[in-house]
């Protein structure tokens, strides 16, 4: 790989030319509150001005950078409903119509009335990309609520303050107050970190972003969740006790890397089947093989599954649900979109069981299936469980009981989500085409929901996705596709840095949520299985894509985040994702403290409370009050929100659809806890 220049390190904000926008959009804003309700005539008319949007861009190209910037501010709100068109115009042979034309009618509100200012320290669009797809997400739902309930006028609110919350929650989630960094945390979450790929600093370094031997080249090496083989690959023992500090360690693994040029580390990554990656700029990733395939793939995908394409009748939403009767609209309560909806997660770590907490707080009936063998990072549980069931079933052949009661799970599922590297579920004999051979035994199509780090993964050989297989994290994603350099860039600097916060995770999960979605819709009005796809790499794309914040709105963040206290501009690229999240969530503390202050106001009978953009509930699981941000998004006439707090992996010890899905929590604390 050529040595980067340092010239072609900052991303360019000119979209590539499957993404940009031209100057023909019609970026007429969103209908009001006073919308019409959807008809058959609007969803046909706003899938055809879709269309023609996208063939003028065809024929008329003009990059983002050209456009006339005529807003003296930044405007988050305008931003995300660029983003929206952008998202629906890519979207449009994988969404229904009637997904596409709720759009016209999203509005973008703020909970703190401060929420169409950039708050994050990055160049990165990560607010505005963020808001477009939970709208995208609720739009969906809307849609399947419109199916289930009726045609009525609803309206669709994303809320910016809350997406920004959404896209660091893990930092954010608290466990009777103690949040991610609190070293007390570790004793009330059970330990998943079984390979010690967390909790020993040296190993957690086999993760993170280092120099190679040539100038101006970086390389993501990752030990994932064992450090064993990435260590031993670069030659370094495994167990090193008497590495203990931070700094010390930093060189002791870059000076191992540095022995090896990228190209050299790649081969080593293949050998031994790693995640790790080459740092490369966006221009870069857009002439790699890999790359160019990826540019002109949608954000996510929902297509037949050939197993079972409309082989199986539209299965219909159920209509009665006796044990989860408040989400159903009985005695006046709000109705949730996929209420009485079964969905199996086989997912770890955030993005691919965001999509599970997602269609939860939809009120789908969600379990999360993991093995005692299988290692996780023990906080996020407390974030990404929120809403589900958990249950620990080893589905290698060698534990024939757990296979059996997966496939019961299975066999009434409506829904299967996939985090695992592409094809590993399917070795286990759980695949789309199993899905679909299942689907036709039964008469019920499946909805199999697919997220992975590179995407590509169905793509045909000639399309040159060659990264496809590979195993990947948020970090790789980052590196791979120029928003690590961007990030670089943005703070002054000739070498990349991981951008803060597992954002591209969350985004990804989001996607994820919103293809699901649209398959339960195919499913229900067309019939036959659907897979779902999506990737960090594609909503990195998508964000890239979005070009990067004007060079006025970078040089306001570099302003204000440089005069906090948090030192954020003096991490360099060897500085871990844990120190740059550590560092970005004290600047952003003291940049937005309405996004971490809640409004005090008397109940009425003299107690305090507080309400913002967090909640709390009583978690029998953990035995503590968990605090997480509150859904992004809402939904006239629906209840978008959890019924259950988080628990652990593993902890219900026997789960079934029939019993144990009464609601846990029937009035969520919204802000802080009554002070008596």
């Amino acid at each position: 790989m050529d040595v980067v220049d340092p010239a072609a390190a900052i991303p360019p904000t000119t979209s590539s030319q499957g993404w940009a926008w031209n100057n023909a959009v019609n970026k007429t804003p969103f209908l009001s509150r006073s919308a019409e309700p959807v008809s058959q005539q609007s969803v046909l008319f706003s899938a055809l001005r879709y269309w023609q949007r996208f063939m003028t861009f065809k024929k008329d190209h003009q990059p983002v950078a050209d456009r006339p910037r005529n807003r003296a501010r930044h405007s988050v709100a305008a931003g995300t409903r660029e983003a929206l068109e952008k998202l629906c115009t890519s979207l449009l042979g994988e969404l229904p119509a009637s997904v596409l034309a709720l759009t016209e009618i999203v509005e973008v509100t703020s909970t703190s009335e401060k929420g169409d200012e950039v708050y994050f320290p990055t160049p990165l669009r990560e607010q505005e990309a963020g808001a477009a797809i939970k709208a995208l997400e609720a739009c969906a739902a809307a849609a399947i609520a419109e199916l289930r309930y009726g045609t009525e006028r609803r309206r669709i609110r994303v809320d910016t303050d809350k997406v920004s919350a959404f896209l660091m929650s893990a930092y954010l989630t608290t466990l009777d107050g103690m949040g991610k960094p609190d070293p007390r945390i570790k004793e009330r979450i059970p330990d998943t970190d079984l390979n010690k790929a967390q909790s020993v600093l040296y190993r957690r370094m086999s993760a993170n972003l280092y120099r190679t031997k040539n100038p101006g080249e970086y390389f993501h090496i990752h030990g994932s969740l064992d450090a064993d083989v990435t260590l031993g690959m670069l030659g370094l023992p495994k167990e090193n006790p008497d590495m203990t500090d931070y700094h010390t360690i930093i060189e002791y693994i870059e000076s191992a890397v540095k022995e090896h040029t990228a190209a050299e580390l790649d081969a080593l990554n293949l050998a031994h089947r790693q995640a790790g990656i080459q740092a490369l700029t966006w221009a870069q990733f857009q002439e790699t093989s890999h790359g160019k395939a990826l540019i002109d793939l949608p954000p996510l995908t929902v297509r037949p599954n050939p197993a079972d394409a409309h082989g199986t009748p539209p299965v219909p939403f159920p209509s009665t649900i006796p044990s989860l009767s408040p989400t159903l609209g009985e005695a006046g309560q709000p109705r949730q979109a996929l209420a009485g909806i079964k969905v199996l997660e086989l997912c770890r770590i955030i993005a691919g069981p965001t999509i599970g907490r997602s269609l939860a707080a939809h009120g789908a009936q969600v379990v999360k299936v993991t093995a005692p063998h299988l290692p996780d990072v023990p906080f996020f549980q407390l974030d990404v469980n929120t809403g589900k069931r958990t249950v620990h079933l080893d589905l290698r052949p060698s534990c024939p009981a757990d296979r059996a009661a997966f496939s019961a799970l299975l066999a009434d599922a409506d829904v299967l989500i996939d985090g695992y590297r592409p094809g590993a579920l399917a070795r286990l004999g759980y695949g789309p085409d199993h899905l679909g051979r299942l689907a036709r035994a039964r008469g019920k199509g499946f909805v199999y929901v697919a997220e992975d780090c590179f995407g590509g993964a169905d793509l045909p050989p000639s399309s040159g996705a060659e990264w496809a297989g590979r195993a990947g994290w948020q970090q790789i994603a980052d590196c791979v596709t120029g928003a690590a350099w961007a990030q670089g860039a943005f703070m002054g600097l000739d070498e990349p840095i991981v951008p803060p916060f597992p954002m591209s995770d969350y985004g990804t999960g989001a996607l994820g949520s919103a293809a699901a979605l649209a398959g339960l819709y195919r499913r229900a009005t067309e019939g036959g299985s659907w897979i779902c796809r999506t990737s960090l790499v594609q909503y990195d794309v998508f964000l890239m894509g979005l070009g990067l914040l004007a060079p006025e709105e970078q040089e306001r963040l570099r302003r204000v985040h440089a005069s906090t206290s948090a030192g954020f501009f003096e991490l360099r690229h060897s500085d871990s994702v844990d120190e740059v999240g550590r560092r970005a969530l004290a600047s952003m503390r003291a940049v937005a403290p309405h996004l971490f202050e809640e409004d005090e106001e008397d109940d009425g009978d003299g107690k305090e409370k507080t309400r913002g953009i967090m909640q709390e509930a009583w978690s029998e699981a953990f035995r503590g009050v968990v605090r997480w941000p509150q859904e992004a998004v809402d939904i006239e006439g629906l209840k978008v929100g959890h019924v259950r707090a988080a628990r652990p992996n593993g902890w219900d010890k026997e789960v079934s659809w029939e019993k144990g899905w009464e609601e846990e929590i029937r009035n969520v604390a919204v802000g802080k806890t009554r002070r008596d």
